[in-house]
């Protein structure tokens, strides 16, 4: 995998793209409106700090793409402000607000071969040859592809094309990396390696990158911090420990976990008619705990080092989770701890 040695042109490298340039992206009540008056993104405020690496996520069609795109100037604001460091770039064109954009669809020029996708820009920026070549053979070096310099796109397997890709987006040394859904096209042992390889390429540039995903795992593995989007609005960002341990609304406590979490009617516990209860799938089983129910399986499934068991609680659907040599039968002794539970508004679904 790429950066498997601290070689001397490595290092020369990464203390060249190391250069003191503010790269923070902020963006102060930004609105997105079709001609249709169909809004998709709602008064969006967001710091985004120097060198983070931030992870978009949500569903499709909640904003997200939409909102990097406005950042990369290839969708126009409706309203407010972007700023990258301190320059203001309403009006400023993608070419000159210093970032790279690195596509789902890897965006490589078929034709070409590895050497000149990744030179592609620079060339066209009328870069020096001798700095083009430079700049190729290092970022070459870093992302392992040396021997496939002189290969066409089709000759590569997914994941060297995302590595080309992001190839290509090293060579400028922008200030921001943007990248939308960049590893939805490769299979599940692709994705889990080159997340990764992604990570560790953040911690070697020490730039700022914004990435999107509808994956939560990516989210949760990759991101400094986690911004969570539905349908055009931010319902939470913080780490991913505290978005995990602390939602602040049904939205997130759901949209995050596998299994989500699961929410049940207060009357159903014994507790609380007004308050609708949620618990990690994991806390289901705690041997001392003070509520306890019997259910009736559904089904149960093996998940290699886990057991996922599904039933229902008064009329919510739920699932608890289990070692993976737990036998589970027609029916199921559930034993919860009260200090497990999260209580939400059952109208508005905020935390309590």
């Amino acid at each position: 995998m790429f950066i498997p040695t601290q070689t001397a042109q490595d290092l020369q490298w990464f203390f060249l793209l190391k250069r003191d340039k503010m790269s923070s992206v902020t963006l102060k009540n930004v609105k997105k409106t079709y001609d249709n008056n169909k809004t998709v993104i709602n008064n969006i405020n967001l710091e985004i700090k120097d060198k983070e690496f931030l992870v978009l996520v949500g569903a499709s069609g909640c904003g997200k793409s939409t909102l990097l795109r406005m950042i990369a100037g290839l969708e126009e604001i409706s309203d407010g402000e972007i700023y990258i460091g301190e320059t203001k770039v309403n009006n400023v064109a993608p070419k000159d607000r210093d970032i790279a954009f690195v596509f789902q669809s890897y965006a490589l020029y078929p034709h070409m071969t590895v050497r000149e996708n990744i030179a592609f820009g620079l060339k066209m920026r009328k870069t020096p040859k001798a700095e083009i070549d430079k700049k190729v053979k290092e970022a070459a070096e870093i992302l392992d592809l040396g021997e496939y310099l002189d290969r066409k796109p089709k000759q590569l397997s997914g994941g060297q094309r995302q590595r080309v890709a992001l190839g290509r987006a090293i060579v400028r040394n922008p200030k921001v990396f943007l990248m939308d859904e960049p590893l939805s096209n490769l299979d599940a042992k692709l994705r889990v390696q080159m997340r990764s390889e992604i990570k560790k390429l953040h911690e070697r540039l020490q730039t700022t990158f914004i990435y999107v995903t509808h994956d939560q795992t990516e989210a949760l593995t990759m991101g400094d911090r986690i911004v969570i989007l539905n349908n055009g609005d931010i319902q939470q960002v913080a780490t991913p420990e505290e978005i995990y341990n602390n939602p602040q609304n049904t939205f997130v406590a759901g949209f995050i976990g596998s299994p989500q979490m699961n929410f049940i009617n207060g009357k159903d516990l014994g507790l609380d008619e007004n308050i609708l209860y949620g618990i990690r799938p994991e806390k289901m089983t705690k041997p001392d705990g003070d509520i306890k129910l019997t259910v009736d399986i559904d089904i149960s499934e093996m998940l290699g080092s886990e057991r996922i068991a599904y039933f229902n609680i008064g009329d919510k659907k739920c699932s608890a989770k289990f070692d993976a040599d737990v036998k589970i039968g027609k029916t199921l002794e559930i034993s919860v701890c009260s200090s497990d539970l999260y209580k939400f508004n059952p109208e508005t679904g905020e935390r309590i």
